[in-house]
This record gives structure tokens, sequence and C-alpha cells, in this order.
């Protein structure tokens, strides 16, 4: 009765080493993808080395590639988490509890405004121009489809957005900005890049709004 309890014991043993390993592992990613979107909203992709990364993450180059592969491997996974960060920050916005719908709409361009102006130039070409990239905030774009529908059902119901502009044409319009903006070269100003990020934003949610007040 006794051997299988002791090779019970050794398989725990051995689960627990794992887990440790493993949670350990997930520390060091962590670690070099948050240093990684430090250096890249600062700089930009282009200008930030691997070398750079593991120096500022304190691991070596070989645990990037390890875990990460290339560069371009590590830019797509700190981009889309990076990215679906910003994307949940905005839901939490608009779901806080006795918020109104024109508050709602302010507060969502008061943080892509603020969002803008920390970033850096470089980054921002870099989300619109680079294909890997693109691919990602494409992806993404996908997924919160139906948080975007349902804060535009949300603004028809009360009676701030048209109601005879069917969401189809709303989300027309949006592919139509975020295939402009593919071409689009940010300025070196990071404060005419956040006026533009507002004024768009703006032109976007007022150019639908029966009204401003609320």
């Amino acid at each position: 009765m006794l051997k299988p309890f002791k090779t019970s014991f050794k398989l725990l043993e051995e689960v627990r080493k794992l887990d440790g390993y493993q949670l350990r592992t997930e520390k060091k990613k962590e670690k070099v993808r948050q240093a990684a979107i430090e250096l890249f909203t600062s700089y930009g992709i282009e200008k930030v080395s691997l070398a750079e990364i593991a120096k500022k993450a304190n691991v070596s180059p070989v645990t990037i590639y390890n875990h990460f592969g290339t560069k371009d491997e590590l830019v797509k996974q700190v981009i889309r988490s990076y990215l679906q960060q910003e994307w949940e920050d905005r839901v939490a916005v608009t779901s806080q509890p006795g918020l109104s719908y024109p508050a709602k709409i302010e507060r969502l361009i008061f943080e892509t405004t603020d969002v803008s102006r920390k970033l850096s130039p470089d980054f921002l070409n870099a989300l619109m121009q680079d294909e890997g990239v693109r691919g990602v905030i494409e992806e993404l774009y996908r997924e919160y489809i139906p948080f975007m529908i349902g804060l535009l059902e949300e603004g028809k119901r009360e009676g701030y957005i048209d109601p005879s502009i069917s969401n189809e044409s709303i989300m027309a319009y949006l592919n139509i900005l975020q295939n402009a903006m593919n071409q689009f070269e940010f300025s070196p100003d990071k404060e005419k890049n956040s006026k533009l990020a507002e004024d768009l934003s703006k032109m976007f949610f007022y150019g639908l709004l029966n009204r401003r007040d609320g």
C-alpha cells in the first residue's frame, strides 16, 4: 500500500517543480514584455534592439530568443498584449455605473488623447504601417466589434445616435478610417499627434450624435 503512495508523492513533487519552473518562466517573459513595450512606446520599434530589451528586463538575449524567437514575434506578442489592455481599459470606462452616454464618449476621447500624447511617433507609425503589426491590430479589431456595436446600440436607444444609420454603415465608415490611417504618417511632435487623435475621435462621435449635452 505504501509503494503507490511514494510514487504519487514523487509525482506530486515533480508537478510542483514543473509549476515552479513555469512560474519563473512566465515571470521572465512578463519582464521582457514590459521592458519591450516601455522601450517601443518611447523610441519606436525599429530603434530598439533585443540587446536593449534584455538589458532593461535584466535577462540575457538568449532568454528572449528561447521564449519569443525572433524580434518580429516578440513585437507581435507585445503589441497584442498592449493593445488588448488598452481595449479592456476602454471597455471598463464605458461600463462604469451611473455614467451617462455623453460622459462615456468624453471619457473615451480623453483616454485616446492621453495615450496618444505618451507614445513615440515612430511607434505610432509602426502600428499603422508595419504589416505584421497591422495584422495583430486587425485581429483585435474583429474581436472587439461586439463592444463597438453594443456602444452604438446604447447610443441609439438613448437618442444620442441617429437610429436611421445602420450599424453596418457605421462599421463600414470605421473601416474606411482604418484603411486611411494605414497610409498616414504621424508628426514627430507628440502634441500634434495627441490633438489629431482628439479631433478624429470628436469628428467620429459627434458626427453621429444628435446632441452633445447630457
